[in-house]
């Protein structure tokens, strides 16, 4: 059988191993696996949201409202936007394919920086479009820019804060690259853990409207993280009306489910929730980096719901997952992307402790 030829060069995207493969795997208790490797919310759900699910149940066979008209008059309530200004997906990767799909072909290219959010990659490459990564993991201003006027690429992804590292780009230095780019290209500025990083400090806050005055680029948002429904898939992006226009006709119907459509617009109701997230990650995250203080490890000044520990010579990344894996500890080695380093979700309290027991034990 012959398969498309773009798809000899893609690697299959690495997702966090999940709790079901620790317990068939080393025969540990559901309960006793701490699970810090896909940067879920570690407090759960907003309790209200099983309501929701328990609710809407008697109506799950039923196909879900196909407008979304409800989910995004709360998101349009929430930014300060029209409707039409707004596309849902099935996370906010989804609408990442919908624009791959939508300006590539085996002529293009899309630039990204060096270490970032694997399906920018995958979705490019599914359409035969080049990779272009600048030698850095920031998004330095320098290198973007002699990478897009040497290579003028087709979509600009601009991830902050970035997954996996953690830092991120002020909005001053996110709009000046906006503005040196020209509008043959879709710029991408990636959300998803806008909530931490505008918690932590303002200048990193990045909204819709600070955008759409762009007409070539596109806000990206999801429901995965501080407001801790990954299991429920839901994201979306925010640009101008005639950039929505193109992208809608993208997606398929349906494209998220029934439960899902009625949680996200639950979620978006009560900010108490993701606040409650936020304040819980502020406080733990502190430990993640007094220990690298105290035991000479270096770390990357996270704006994330993670944190990112960078090895040298003596440790390493691969051995370290793997070895608390066997103990119950899942976090995610970044060896695939590339570097001797571990991302950390940042867990609750009681996780946090049985993640240092485990790690200190690990590394000496």
């Amino acid at each position: 059988m012959k398969f498309n030829k773009v798809l000899r060069d893609i690697k299959t995207y690495e997702a966090g191993k999940p709790i079901e493969l620790v317990v068939r795997e080393f025969g540990i208790a559901p309960e006793d696996v701490v699970k810090l490797a896909s940067n879920e919310n570690p407090i759960g759900t907003n309790p209200a949201i099983a309501k929701v699910i328990r609710s809407n149940a008697d109506i799950a066979h039923l196909y879900p409202d196909d407008s979304m008209f409800e989910l995004k008059a709360a998101l349009s309530s929430k930014f300060n936007v029209t409707d039409k200004n707004i596309i849902i997906g099935a996370g906010s990767d989804q609408v990442i394919e919908f624009i791959s799909r939508a300006v590539l072909d085996e002529n293009s290219s899309v630039l990204m920086s060096a270490v970032t959010f694997a399906m920018y990659e995958i979705y490019a490459k599914q359409m035969g479009a080049k990779v272009l990564r600048t030698a850095s993991y920031e998004h330095k201003y320098d290198e973007f820019m002699e990478a897009f006027h040497m290579r003028k690429p087709k979509i600009v992804y601009i991830c902050t804060p970035n997954n996996p590292t953690g830092d991120a780009t002020s909005k001053e230095e996110v709009l000046a690259m906006i503005k040196a780019m020209h509008k043959d290209a879709i710029i991408v500025v990636d959300g998803a853990y806008m909530e931490y990083a505008s918690a932590k400090d303002a200048k990193y806050a990045i909204t819709p409207n600070d955008l759409l005055g762009y007409e070539n680029v596109i806000y990206l948002g999801t429901f995965s993280k501080a407001h801790g429904l990954g299991g429920m898939r839901v994201g979306y992006g925010i640009a101008q009306v005639e950039l929505i226009e193109e992208l809608t006709k993208m997606r398929p119907p349906f494209n998220i489910s029934t439960l899902s459509l009625a949680v996200a617009i639950e979620a978006c109701k009560d900010e108490s929730f993701v606040e409650e997230s936020i304040t819980l990650h502020q406080e733990q995250i502190k430990r993640y980096e007094t220990f690298a203080d105290e035991n000479a490890l270096e770390y990357i000044d996270s704006y994330t719901n993670f944190i990112t520990y960078l090895f040298d010579e003596t440790l390493n990344s691969t051995k370290i997952s793997d070895a608390l894996l066997q103990r119950g500890v899942i976090i995610r080695n970044l060896a695939s992307y590339g570097m001797n380093a571990v991302r950390i979700t940042i867990g609750t309290q009681k996780q946090n402790d049985i993640f240092f027991k485990h790690f200190k034990e690990v590394i000496a």
